[in-house]
């Protein structure tokens, strides 16, 4: 099972996505990645979002994690999402760190609709957090 921490972050009550399209569906996921070896979790979400976003952030407590299980597909991966606030910078894509297609600052109450990854969108929405459990996960390509 793979680790993949990413941030939530909100600012006047929209949430700022990454949209990529598989298959041609839109999906749009929280920023983050993979950690590096010797890299913690917190850490990797602020490298993470300097390579991809060029914005610098300041990570708070972790406010969820849930498993995505999808093998024999893929790897299983256990999502960790963090609290997060832009600190410096504003977010622009770096198309040579992220094959994302665009930023998207999405309303809250419309996170449940989207394709979202990890599809945790009716839990950001109600604020529930801690250990979520499997993530029902559709597979996008």
């Amino acid at each position: 099972m793979k680790v993949r921490p990413s941030a939530l972050i909100i600012e006047n009550n929209h949430v700022l996505l990454l949209r990529y399209n598989y298959g041609g569906n839109d999906v749009f996921a929280l920023p983050g990645g993979n950690p590096d070896s010797g890299e913690t979790l917190t850490q990797a979400v602020e490298r993470e979002l300097s390579e991809e976003l060029g914005i610098e952030t300041e990570v708070g407590e972790m406010l969820m994690a849930g498993e995505v299980l999808l093998s024999p597909i893929k790897d299983d991966v256990l999502h960790c999402i963090f609290r997060a606030q832009i600190v410096g910078g504003i977010p622009r894509i770096n198309p040579a760190q992220t094959t994302a297609l665009e930023i998207a600052w999405k309303p809250i109450g419309e996170l449940s609709q989207l394709s979202l990854y990890p599809n945790v969108g009716s839990c950001i929405t109600s604020m529930s957090g801690g250990y979520v459990g499997k993530i029902d996960q559709p597979f996008f390509g």
